[in-house]
């Protein structure tokens, strides 16, 4: 046989399948953004280098090489609001949300009780009525710290009332995202990273892309209250979906909410 010097082993199959996978995965990060076309860059740069190491043209393949040793320092630069989201993911999904979990989580996170959940699905239907454009982020672990730099941190209990006045078009608070944490409106008026995704509809505005910035990089669940068309969407996982007229805003909260038990 002309192939029978080459020997694969079991966990060569599982090297493969896990290098695709990781692969995949940061693919779909990055899908739709501008870092896609820097990754295929470097992907290409990096095949031509393995090329030409493999024809041992040792000239360019030393300065290729070299050209890759600091462009992984470049890379992590680039790619940290990724790279941070990637992990994110590998942390959500594959350990805190395996089948095994997921049967068990009863409890809500940080103290949230079950009127809060009501209260912001409330103010978030109501406005929705109204088209009071409203941005609504909610962490379940994360610190929101780091995004109110440019806010007013209130620290207030949840309310249909309070929500409401905070975004209504003339209060001096409306114009930013107010953020939950540990069951209490920790602040307002905060501005959030907008995302480069470009396959969001037309029609999704800054709120939208602030949402989707929100859960591209932190661990945390956002509501936004279209001011044009008063339809309410959610941001979560890198994610942003409309809802619809089967789907409980509370509801969606409360699962988001929920905490393992074990």
């Amino acid at each position: 046989m002309i192939l029978s010097f080459i020997h694969i082993r079991f966990l060569d199959i599982i090297d493969i399948l896990l290098v695709a996978f990781l692969l995949y995965q940061l693919y779909s990060l990055i899908k739709g953004t501008a870092a896609i076309k820097i990754f295929i860059g470097i992907a290409l740069i990096y095949l031509v280098w393995l090329f030409v190491k493999a024809m041992r043209m040792e000239l360019i393949s030393s300065m290729l090489g070299q050209v890759i040793g600091v462009g992984l320092i470049a890379l992590i630069v680039v790619f940290q609001q990724e790279i941070r989201q990637f992990l994110l993911l590998i942390g959500n999904k594959y350990i805190k949300r395996s089948k095994l979990n997921i049967l068990r989580y009863s409890r809500l996170q940080s103290g949230y009780s079950t009127s809060s959940i009501e209260y912001i699905a409330q103010a978030a239907n109501e406005m929705s009525i109204a088209k009071t454009g409203a941005l609504i982020v909610i962490s379940r672990e994360a610190s929101l710290k780091s995004f109110i730099e440019q806010g007013e941190v209130l620290n207030a209990d949840i309310s249909v009332p309070l929500l409401k006045s905070i975004f209504f078009k003339d209060a001096p608070l409306h114009d930013g995202a107010v953020l939950i944490e540990n069951n209490k409106i920790y602040a307002a008026k905060c501005i959030l990273p907008v995302s480069a995704n470009t396959e969001l509809p037309k029609d999704f505005g800054l709120r939208h892309r602030s949402a989707l910035g929100m859960a591209e990089v932190s661990d945390t669940l956002t509501v936004v209250v279209s001011e044009q068309t008063g339809k309410i969407s959610v941001a979560k996982e890198g994610k942003i979906y409309r809802l619809t007229t089967n789907d409980r805003l509370s509801k969606i909260i409360a699962n988001f909410l929920r905490k393992n038990d074990d």
